[in-house]
């Protein structure tokens, strides 16, 4: 494990600041729109995310291992839209068998680029941002992909959303050991929309 560097520490300061500002206007419908219609788009890729959310969760236990023993839990999920659509922030409880932790998942839209930025924080290693994924929606699918580690080798990160409707969408996450020529899902979030 790295030591937590000034920067990560700055980082996760700054996400919990977010978080808590983020928390005071939770409304998707605070869009204001810009003169770009094409980046005023973007600001609505995440709106159908908004609100709560109970999650099931079916994870692999050990990835990139030829393993195939899965284990399941529930979790939920609450998201907020900042930066005026282009930012969310996510707080995230996941229950697993050896014990709960909580989660911070944080987006923000790259103009330039015309993709999303994905963060994880999570509350077993608070000092740490995982590397972002990116990436955007093309029929009704998000696809996002990044350069990560795993047990110190390289690796590809893949994060997909489909089936996507008002009350219920599927988030996956795969890992590919040979920079995308296949591809491990290891894990699967079915999200229903909370009342």
């Amino acid at each position: 494990m790295t030591e937590p560097t000034r920067r990560d520490a700055l980082m996760v300061a700054a996400l919990g600041a977010l978080g808590a500002a983020a928390a005071l206007a939770p409304n998707a419908e605070a869009i204001t729109p810009s003169s770009d219609p094409t980046l005023d788009a973007h600001r609505r890729d995440f709106a159908w995310l908004v609100g709560r959310w109970n999650v099931q969760h079916h994870r692999l236990k050990v990835r990139l291992a030829s393993n195939h023993e899965w284990e399941d839990f529930t979790g939920t999920s609450e998201l907020w839209l900042t930066m005026n659509g282009l930012g969310t922030v996510d707080d995230n409880v996941l229950n697993l068998p050896s014990g709960q932790y909580r989660a911070m998942g944080v987006r923000a839209f790259n103009p330039q680029t015309r993709q999303w930025l994905i963060w994880w924080v999570d509350s077993r290693n608070p000092t740490t941002l995982d590397p972002p994924v990116a990436g955007g929606f093309e029929n009704g699918v998000g696809t996002f992909i990044g350069p990560d580690t795993l047990r110190g080798q390289p690796v590809t990160v893949r994060y997909r959303w489909y089936d996507i409707t008002a009350n219920s969408a599927t988030w996956d996450q795969a890992f590919s050991p040979d920079n995308g020529v296949t591809w491990e899902t290891n894990w699967i979030m079915h999200f229903t929309r909370a009342s």
